[in-house]
């Protein structure tokens, strides 16, 4: 079984017992989050699709911890200036273990 759910204007395809990145929350690590935005549900029973999101059907996650993204360069030059810039930006990521599709 499988869910498509959106957060935070991304779109993830999940089963139970999945590891993702999600955008950062201030939780603690072990609490429970509930994403109830699920556009599709998946599997051997066939596919549900919502139009546009199936009421009732929930993807529940524990919180697993805090990660960071890989470092990305941003760089910002002006020809015949002498003006350059560069600066560095990690993204703080909240990292959730998918426990459940709940509601089908």
């Amino acid at each position: 079984m499988y869910a498509i759910f959106v957060d935070g204007g991304r779109q993830y395809r999940v089963e139970p017992g999945m590891e993702i990145d999600v955008d950062f929350r201030d939780t603690a690590e072990g609490e429970n989050l509930q994403f109830g935005t699920v556009l599709a549900v998946g599997g051997d029973a066939g596919l549900k699709l919502g139009t546009p999101t199936l009421e009732g059907v929930t993807v529940n996650a524990s919180v697993l911890g805090k990660s960071m993204d890989k470092k990305i360069y941003v760089q910002k030059f002006r020809r015949r200036k002498h003006s350059k810039k560069r600066t560095g930006h990690r993204q703080p990521n909240t990292r959730v273990r998918i426990e459940e599709i709940a509601g089908v």
